[in-house]
């Protein structure tokens, strides 16, 4: 990851740039956000604009766009392909219950799981293809969807360009974010199945 990083550092400004916008748009719509977090490119894009090499608006632009474009597409391949990508090789590496539960999410919180989902790395690649799979509204979608994209982007660009040469410390707090509510949001749905077992039992109760 370092090694990829450092590459990123010594690109040419319009490369770097083509890159910020990439990584995220890829994250959830090819599912390179597995493998590379879209957060790094585009805090080693604020490293970038602060050592002058770039514009941190062009950063900002590059990073944001990318993102929102990139849950679009998701969003799209999970409405139209989701249950045969599900089915296909990616369904190998990620339980189906999972996928079952976060769809009822989905369901249930809508606009605000997108929103949340942004900040953590593992939610923001499967997130966009489920609000597809679930049938959340586009113009829901999109709306949280932008929102999140711009404040998860200048947050993770603006680490980067205030941490300067400290960029492997700003990209370690953004993941530490991350996992947090990443956390919060498994606990949430493990409170919710909790409540709705009680519930459950509770109702077959009475009727005995």
């Amino acid at each position: 990851m370092e090694n990829a990083a450092a590459h990123i550092l010594d690109l040419p400004p319009w490369l770097a740039l083509v890159l910020v916008f990439a990584l995220p748009a890829l994250e959830s719509s090819a599912f390179v956000g597995f493998v590379f977090p879209g957060e790094i490119a585009l805090v080693l894009g604020g490293v970038l604009a602060f050592e002058g090499k770039v514009s941190l608006a062009a950063v900002l632009a590059a990073g944001i766009t990318g993102a929102a474009v990139g849950d679009s597409i998701g969003y799209g391949v999970g409405r139209r392909y989701g249950r045969r990508v599900l089915n296909g090789t990616l369904g190998r590496w990620i339980n189906q219950s999972h996928f079952d539960r976060a769809e009822r999410y989905l369901a249930a919180r809508g606009g605000r799981a997108v929103f949340v989902g942004r900040f953590t790395a593992a939610l923001r690649v499967m997130v966009p293809g489920l609000a597809g799979m679930a049938h959340l509204r586009y113009r829901t979608f999109l709306f949280f969807n932008v929102a999140g994209a711009v404040a998860w982007g200048t947050f993770s660009v603006l680490l980067g360009y205030l941490g300067g040469s400290s960029w492997r410390q700003a990209a370690s707090t953004s993941s530490h974010i991350g996992l947090a509510l990443f956390a919060v949001v498994a606990l949430a749905l493990l409170a919710g199945w909790l409540v709705r077992r009680r519930r459950a039992r509770s109702g077959t109760e009475d009727f005995t």
